[in-house]
Protein backbone atom coordinates (compact mmCIF):
# COMPACT_ATOMS: atom_id res chain seq x y z
CA UNK A 1 0.00 0.00 0.00
CA UNK A 2 2.72 2.67 0.85
CA UNK A 3 4.68 1.41 -2.29
CA UNK A 4 1.43 2.72 -4.37
CA UNK A 5 1.37 5.86 -2.20
CA UNK A 6 4.60 6.69 -2.85
CA UNK A 7 4.48 5.55 -6.90
CA UNK A 8 1.55 7.86 -7.32
CA UNK A 9 3.01 10.98 -5.45
CA UNK A 10 6.58 10.12 -7.87
CA UNK A 11 4.22 10.71 -10.61
CA UNK A 12 2.73 13.84 -9.42
CA UNK A 13 5.89 15.47 -8.46
CA UNK A 14 7.10 14.07 -12.37
CA UNK A 15 4.01 15.63 -13.98
CA UNK A 16 3.93 18.79 -11.97
CA UNK A 17 7.50 19.26 -12.62
CA UNK A 18 6.79 18.87 -16.67
CA UNK A 19 4.09 21.35 -16.22
CA UNK A 20 6.30 23.85 -14.97
CA UNK A 21 9.17 23.14 -17.29
CA UNK A 22 6.80 23.22 -20.65
CA UNK A 23 5.29 26.80 -18.79
CA UNK A 24 8.61 28.35 -18.66
CA UNK A 25 9.89 27.16 -21.95
CA UNK A 26 6.91 29.13 -23.81
CA UNK A 27 7.07 32.50 -21.63
CA UNK A 28 10.61 32.11 -22.92
CA UNK A 29 9.91 31.75 -26.55
CA UNK A 30 7.28 34.75 -26.09
CA UNK A 31 10.09 36.37 -24.85
CA UNK A 32 12.14 35.89 -27.29
CA UNK A 33 9.24 36.47 -29.75
CA UNK A 34 8.99 40.21 -28.65
CA UNK A 35 12.78 40.71 -28.33
CA UNK A 36 13.28 40.38 -32.42
CA UNK A 37 9.52 41.95 -33.07
CA UNK A 38 10.32 44.74 -35.95
CA UNK A 39 11.17 48.15 -34.86
CA UNK A 40 7.94 50.70 -35.40
CA UNK A 41 7.95 53.58 -37.71
CA UNK A 42 8.72 55.90 -34.66
CA UNK A 43 11.84 53.95 -33.24
CA UNK A 44 13.45 53.86 -36.96
CA UNK A 45 12.69 57.76 -37.92
CA UNK A 46 14.49 58.43 -34.10
CA UNK A 47 17.16 55.85 -34.64
CA UNK A 48 17.92 57.19 -38.33
CA UNK A 49 17.29 60.95 -37.61
CA UNK A 50 15.58 61.30 -40.99
CA UNK A 51 11.72 60.35 -42.28
CA UNK A 52 11.92 58.79 -46.08
CA UNK A 53 9.09 60.47 -47.83
CA UNK A 54 7.07 59.60 -50.91
CA UNK A 55 4.65 61.75 -52.76
CA UNK A 56 2.52 62.20 -55.47
CA UNK A 57 2.99 66.03 -57.50
CA UNK A 58 0.35 67.55 -56.94
CA UNK A 59 0.22 71.37 -57.39
CA UNK A 60 0.17 73.36 -54.89
CA UNK A 61 0.82 71.20 -52.54
CA UNK A 62 3.74 68.96 -54.15
CA UNK A 63 5.44 70.83 -57.02
CA UNK A 64 8.20 69.22 -58.99
CA UNK A 65 10.21 72.13 -61.32
CA UNK A 66 10.05 70.19 -64.53
CA UNK A 67 14.05 71.33 -65.87
CA UNK A 68 15.67 71.18 -62.25
CA UNK A 69 13.44 68.51 -60.21
CA UNK A 70 13.48 70.92 -57.52
CA UNK A 71 10.17 70.29 -55.20
CA UNK A 72 8.28 72.94 -53.46
CA UNK A 73 4.76 73.27 -52.62
CA UNK A 74 2.85 73.99 -49.60
CA UNK A 75 3.30 70.54 -47.87
CA UNK A 76 6.62 70.46 -48.94
CA UNK A 77 7.27 73.94 -47.08
CA UNK A 78 5.39 72.78 -44.29
CA UNK A 79 6.69 69.06 -43.95
CA UNK A 80 10.18 70.50 -44.23
CA UNK A 81 9.46 72.52 -41.05
CA UNK A 82 8.00 70.22 -39.18
CA UNK A 83 11.37 67.86 -40.00
CA UNK A 84 13.76 71.62 -38.66
CA UNK A 85 11.23 71.35 -35.69
CA UNK A 86 11.79 67.93 -34.72
CA UNK A 87 15.52 67.56 -35.47
CA UNK A 88 15.26 65.08 -38.51
CA UNK A 89 15.73 65.81 -41.72
CA UNK A 90 12.92 65.05 -44.60
CA UNK A 91 14.21 62.18 -47.23
CA UNK A 92 12.19 63.06 -50.09
CA UNK A 93 13.26 59.50 -51.53
CA UNK A 94 10.69 58.24 -54.21
CA UNK A 95 7.95 59.62 -56.59
CA UNK A 96 5.01 57.84 -56.34
CA UNK A 97 1.30 57.36 -57.80
CA UNK A 98 -2.41 57.47 -56.12
CA UNK A 99 -2.76 54.00 -56.88
CA UNK A 100 0.70 52.53 -55.34
CA UNK A 101 1.01 55.24 -52.68
CA UNK A 102 -0.50 52.66 -50.18
CA UNK A 103 1.47 49.50 -51.08
CA UNK A 104 4.81 51.61 -50.70
CA UNK A 105 3.63 52.71 -47.14
CA UNK A 106 3.38 48.80 -46.15
CA UNK A 107 6.54 47.99 -47.96
CA UNK A 108 8.42 50.03 -46.19
CA UNK A 109 9.72 52.01 -49.28
CA UNK A 110 8.97 55.28 -47.33
CA UNK A 111 7.34 56.54 -44.08
CA UNK A 112 5.24 59.13 -44.97
CA UNK A 113 3.15 60.07 -48.07
CA UNK A 114 4.21 63.69 -47.32
CA UNK A 115 2.03 65.54 -50.44
CA UNK A 116 -1.59 65.98 -50.50
CA UNK A 117 -4.40 63.05 -49.68
CA UNK A 118 -7.27 63.30 -49.48
CA UNK A 119 -8.54 60.97 -46.05
CA UNK A 120 -11.15 58.85 -47.39
CA UNK A 121 -12.98 55.86 -46.07
CA UNK A 122 -11.49 53.28 -48.55
CA UNK A 123 -7.96 54.86 -48.06
CA UNK A 124 -8.72 55.10 -43.97
CA UNK A 125 -9.42 50.92 -43.58
CA UNK A 126 -5.46 50.80 -45.35
CA UNK A 127 -3.51 54.20 -43.89
CA UNK A 128 -3.66 56.77 -41.25
CA UNK A 129 -3.83 60.57 -41.72
CA UNK A 130 -2.26 63.39 -39.71
CA UNK A 131 -4.04 66.35 -39.03
CA UNK A 132 -5.03 68.08 -41.91
CA UNK A 133 -3.64 71.25 -43.45
CA UNK A 134 -6.33 72.56 -45.56
CA UNK A 135 -9.45 71.38 -47.16
CA UNK A 136 -10.35 71.33 -50.88
CA UNK A 137 -13.65 71.68 -52.79
CA UNK A 138 -14.36 69.23 -55.88
CA UNK A 139 -16.29 71.18 -58.39
CA UNK A 140 -18.01 68.78 -61.54
CA UNK A 141 -16.50 70.56 -65.07
CA UNK A 142 -17.53 70.29 -68.54
CA UNK A 143 -17.30 72.57 -71.55
CA UNK A 144 -17.93 76.11 -71.36
CA UNK A 145 -20.74 75.91 -73.74
CA UNK A 146 -22.18 72.81 -72.89
CA UNK A 147 -25.93 73.40 -71.30
CA UNK A 148 -27.25 70.17 -71.09
CA UNK A 149 -25.96 69.14 -67.41
CA UNK A 150 -26.96 72.87 -66.00
CA UNK A 151 -29.19 72.21 -63.25
CA UNK A 152 -29.35 68.99 -63.44
CA UNK A 153 -26.60 66.38 -62.63
CA UNK A 154 -29.07 63.34 -62.44
CA UNK A 155 -28.57 63.84 -66.02
CA UNK A 156 -24.47 62.94 -66.52
CA UNK A 157 -25.40 59.24 -64.67
CA UNK A 158 -25.95 57.67 -68.14
CA UNK A 159 -24.26 54.83 -70.56
CA UNK A 160 -23.66 57.87 -73.21
CA UNK A 161 -21.91 60.60 -70.83
CA UNK A 162 -18.37 59.89 -70.82
CA UNK A 163 -16.03 60.79 -67.33
CA UNK A 164 -12.43 61.88 -67.83
CA UNK A 165 -10.91 59.83 -64.74
CA UNK A 166 -7.18 58.79 -63.57
CA UNK A 167 -7.03 55.53 -62.39
CA UNK A 168 -6.89 55.06 -58.41
CA UNK A 169 -7.58 58.92 -58.28
CA UNK A 170 -10.51 60.38 -55.96
CA UNK A 171 -12.53 61.76 -59.31
CA UNK A 172 -12.69 57.96 -60.34
CA UNK A 173 -14.16 57.06 -57.21
CA UNK A 174 -16.74 60.06 -57.15
CA UNK A 175 -17.50 58.49 -60.54
CA UNK A 176 -18.42 54.77 -59.30
CA UNK A 177 -19.92 56.05 -56.28
CA UNK A 178 -22.55 59.09 -57.95
CA UNK A 179 -22.90 58.20 -61.40
CA UNK A 180 -22.42 54.33 -61.49
CA UNK A 181 -23.86 54.43 -65.39
CA UNK A 182 -21.36 56.55 -67.26
CA UNK A 183 -18.54 55.67 -68.91
CA UNK A 184 -14.90 56.15 -67.09
CA UNK A 185 -12.05 57.00 -69.66
CA UNK A 186 -9.32 56.62 -67.31
CA UNK A 187 -5.85 58.51 -67.80
CA UNK A 188 -2.76 56.32 -66.28
CA UNK A 189 -1.59 57.09 -62.50
CA UNK A 190 1.14 59.64 -63.27
CA UNK A 191 -0.86 61.80 -65.71
CA UNK A 192 -1.39 65.86 -64.34
CA UNK A 193 -4.81 66.09 -63.21
CA UNK A 194 -4.90 68.74 -65.74
CA UNK A 195 -4.98 66.47 -68.06
CA UNK A 196 -8.82 65.49 -67.51
CA UNK A 197 -9.94 69.03 -67.75
CA UNK A 198 -7.88 68.75 -71.52
CA UNK A 199 -9.74 66.20 -72.24
CA UNK A 200 -12.67 67.81 -71.61
CA UNK A 201 -11.86 70.75 -73.67
CA UNK A 202 -11.24 68.90 -76.75
CA UNK A 203 -13.94 67.14 -76.67
CA UNK A 204 -12.88 63.85 -75.93
CA UNK A 205 -14.90 63.08 -73.17
CA UNK A 206 -18.32 65.08 -71.65
CA UNK A 207 -16.92 65.83 -67.99
CA UNK A 208 -14.78 65.25 -65.05
CA UNK A 209 -14.19 66.03 -61.31
CA UNK A 210 -11.25 68.01 -59.89
CA UNK A 211 -10.10 70.38 -57.12
CA UNK A 212 -11.32 74.08 -57.65
CA UNK A 213 -8.00 75.13 -57.20
CA UNK A 214 -6.68 73.31 -60.30
CA UNK A 215 -9.24 74.43 -62.24
CA UNK A 216 -9.00 77.64 -60.93
CA UNK A 217 -5.12 77.61 -62.55
CA UNK A 218 -6.22 75.71 -65.67
CA UNK A 219 -9.06 78.59 -66.87
CA UNK A 220 -5.83 81.68 -65.87
CA UNK A 221 -4.14 79.69 -68.41
CA UNK A 222 -6.69 78.86 -71.06
CA UNK A 223 -9.66 81.40 -70.05
CA UNK A 224 -13.92 80.02 -71.63
CA UNK A 225 -12.50 76.65 -72.11
CA UNK A 226 -14.58 75.18 -69.26
CA UNK A 227 -16.80 75.80 -66.15
CA UNK A 228 -18.07 74.42 -63.03
CA UNK A 229 -21.73 72.96 -62.94
CA UNK A 230 -21.14 72.87 -58.89
CA UNK A 231 -19.72 76.97 -58.15
CA UNK A 232 -22.38 77.22 -55.37
CA UNK A 233 -22.09 73.58 -53.64
CA UNK A 234 -18.93 71.43 -54.56
CA UNK A 235 -20.08 67.38 -55.36
CA UNK A 236 -17.09 66.97 -52.45
CA UNK A 237 -14.90 68.79 -49.66
CA UNK A 238 -12.24 66.87 -48.83
CA UNK A 239 -9.11 66.78 -46.25
CA UNK A 240 -5.89 67.43 -47.25
CA UNK A 241 -3.63 65.50 -45.15
CA UNK A 242 -0.54 63.72 -45.02
CA UNK A 243 -0.58 59.66 -45.14
CA UNK A 244 1.62 56.74 -42.86
CA UNK A 245 1.58 53.24 -42.09
CA UNK A 246 -1.83 51.83 -40.48
CA UNK A 247 -0.90 51.70 -36.79
CA UNK A 248 1.75 53.66 -36.43
CA UNK A 249 0.52 55.73 -33.29
CA UNK A 250 3.59 57.17 -32.36
CA UNK A 251 4.94 58.45 -35.28
CA UNK A 252 1.14 59.67 -36.11
CA UNK A 253 0.75 61.50 -32.94
CA UNK A 254 4.41 62.90 -33.10
CA UNK A 255 3.69 64.31 -36.64
CA UNK A 256 0.42 65.67 -35.77
CA UNK A 257 1.78 68.08 -32.64
CA UNK A 258 4.74 69.29 -35.05
CA UNK A 259 1.93 70.18 -37.98
CA UNK A 260 -0.31 71.24 -35.49
CA UNK A 261 2.07 73.63 -34.06
CA UNK A 262 2.92 75.10 -37.52
CA UNK A 263 -1.12 75.76 -38.37
CA UNK A 264 -1.48 77.55 -35.26
CA UNK A 265 1.58 79.73 -35.34
CA UNK A 266 0.18 80.75 -38.89
CA UNK A 267 2.90 79.47 -40.77
CA UNK A 268 0.69 77.32 -42.90
CA UNK A 269 -1.50 80.28 -43.31
CA UNK A 270 1.16 82.34 -45.07
CA UNK A 271 2.27 79.24 -47.53
CA UNK A 272 -1.39 78.73 -48.74
CA UNK A 273 -1.44 82.45 -49.52
CA UNK A 274 1.87 82.12 -50.87
CA UNK A 275 1.11 79.60 -53.31
CA UNK A 276 -2.55 79.84 -54.36
CA UNK A 277 -1.98 83.73 -54.97
CA UNK A 278 -5.58 84.23 -53.13
CA UNK A 279 -7.72 81.94 -55.25
CA UNK A 280 -10.67 81.27 -53.40
CA UNK A 281 -10.24 77.56 -53.59
CA UNK A 282 -7.89 76.15 -51.01
CA UNK A 283 -9.64 76.46 -47.47
CA UNK A 284 -6.64 77.05 -44.20
CA UNK A 285 -8.25 74.66 -41.60
CA UNK A 286 -10.72 76.62 -38.85
CA UNK A 287 -9.36 77.68 -35.55
CA UNK A 288 -10.97 75.79 -32.69
CA UNK A 289 -11.80 78.78 -30.55
CA UNK A 290 -13.78 82.51 -31.39
CA UNK A 291 -12.01 85.77 -29.83
CA UNK A 292 -14.49 88.25 -30.05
Amino acid sequence: MKKAIIASLIIAIIALLTSFFALNSKNNTLDANNSTSKPTTYDKVMKSGEIKVGYVVYPPGLIKDPNTGQLSGIFYDTLEEAGKNLGLKINWSEETTWGTMIEGLNSGKYDLIGSPVWATTSRGAKADFTVPLAYSTIGVYVRANDNRFDNNLEALNSTNIKFSTIDGEMGESIAKQDFPLAQRVGLPQAAPVSDMLLNVAQGKVDVTFVENIIASEYTQKNPGQIKNLTSKSPIRLWKNSMMYKKGEINFGSTLDVALQELIDNGFLNKLLIKYTGGLDSLYPVAKPFDHQ
